[in-house]
């Protein structure tokens, strides 16, 4: 009966990093530095939240589009911490930022739109697009820089382009967008039906002062789209809630595909949520913001090319220079050196590997001991 399934699902590839973790594990000693998951564990007292609500009985649904509480609350974070105007009308809290993805695309596309996706990018957006039945577009930008100028965008655009998806700081360059990247997208879309998705999950874990999202483009408001997730700010990867912004009467047709697509999200999940924006994130972002500094200065001192993350915990260096595609750089490095990183391939650029840092010191260093051992046998 498979011939009979959506064909949309059958041309959609399973997860290369989850395959490149799995090949980590099965291998004896093998360290992985692949997965971009928090070592840390989610704060006490958005742990003691969920237990009180487990104690008050909190097991019942909810409304569709969050718990009242949690969607004031993140109304409230929005606009003290970043200046968005979005009442708690236009919140849906998702089952992460991956359902808020979809809901969106999904929302949005009809057969045959198409997505502007910004490369290197995180392979999960080409597989929502393709399973919502629209044509993903890359937009390469590693000989930029991983920055955007209109020129390049303007080379994209048709008639059929839909929505542009951007990730700042962005998985997995760790790369945030500069101000004349965000005005020179701004003024190509601006009088244009198209939409404009800004995944801005990695926001709280930037390491610059110089931060700006698209979102901050008023003017563009109903085009806007935020896409939000409280998984890598609070270490909360298994809680499973992210959180989408949309003007209300956009955000009024978008909860008719998360309502029918997941109910809601875990009511439990929800009281944790709201104790979650009372956190501050910055102890656990300084100790992203020194590994980073180390490996950085590590893997350069072996001499390789790597932009300097601005955000994220993410680094992204080059191995054009040693004639092997990503895969088969990172196929060898498991079995030869006992290291697992992700193939560039995964995120449309076959010239680098991504290795994340959100690992111990020990693992981390390790892990790059390793690294430069194998690189020196190539």
């Amino acid at each position: 009966m498979l011939h009979r399934l959506n064909t949309a699902v059958g041309s959609v590839r399973r997860s290369a990093i989850r395959e490149f973790s799995r090949m980590a594990k099965e291998t004896p000693g093998c360290i992985g530095l692949t997965l971009g998951e928090p070592d840390f564990d989610t704060p006490l007292p958005v742990r003691n939240a969920a237990k009180l609500a487990l104690d008050a009985g909190d097991t019942h649904y909810i409304e569709n589009n969050g718990t009242p509480e949690l969607r004031a609350a993140i109304a409230g974070f929005e606009r003290a911490r970043n200046g968005m105007d979005y009442s708690s009308d236009e919140v849906i809290v998702t089952v992460g930022a991956t359902e808020a993805l979809f809901t969106a695309l999904f929302g949005v596309l009809n057969p045959g739109d198409e997505v502007v996706v910004p490369t290197p990018a995180f392979g999960l957006y080409e597989s929502i697009i393709t399973l919502c039945r629209g044509t993903f577009v890359p937009l390469p930008t590693e000989d930029n820089g991983f920055q955007i100028t209109r020129e390049m965008l303007e080379s994209v655009l048709t008639p059929r382009t839909k929505a542009i998806i951007l990730n700042s700081p962005n998985n997995p360059t760790g790369c945030v967008y500069t101000p004349e990247t965000l005005q020179a997208i701004h003024d190509a879309v601006a009088g244009r039906d198209i939409f404009v998705l800004c995944d801005d999950v990695y926001r709280q874990l930037v390491y610059t002062d110089d931060y700006h999202s698209f979102a901050e483009f008023r003017d563009l408001r109903p085009q806007i789209l935020v896409i939000q997730s409280f998984s890598k700010p609070y270490a909360m990867t298994g809680w499973r809630v992210g959180y989408l912004l949309a003007d209300l009467p956009v955000k009024r047709e978008l909860e008719k595909v998360h309502q029918f697509c997941v109910v809601s999200a875990s009511s439990t999940s929800q009281r944790a949520c709201v104790a979650a924006l009372d956190c501050d994130p910055t102890p656990m972002r300084e100790v992203y913001r020194r590994r980073r500094d180390d490996a950085l200065g590590r893997l350069r001192a072996m001499g390789l090319d790597v932009c300097e993350p601005q955000g994220a915990f993410y680094l992204f260096p080059s191995i054009a220079k040693f004639g092997l595609d990503s895969a088969a750089f990172c196929t060898r490095m498991i079995r030869e050196a006992g290291l697992a990183a992700t193939p560039g391939f995964c995120f449309g650029s076959d010239r680098h590997i991504r290795l994340t840092y959100c690992y111990s010191d020990d693992q981390l260093a390790e892990g790059l001991n390793r690294l430069e051992r194998f690189i020196r046998t190539l």
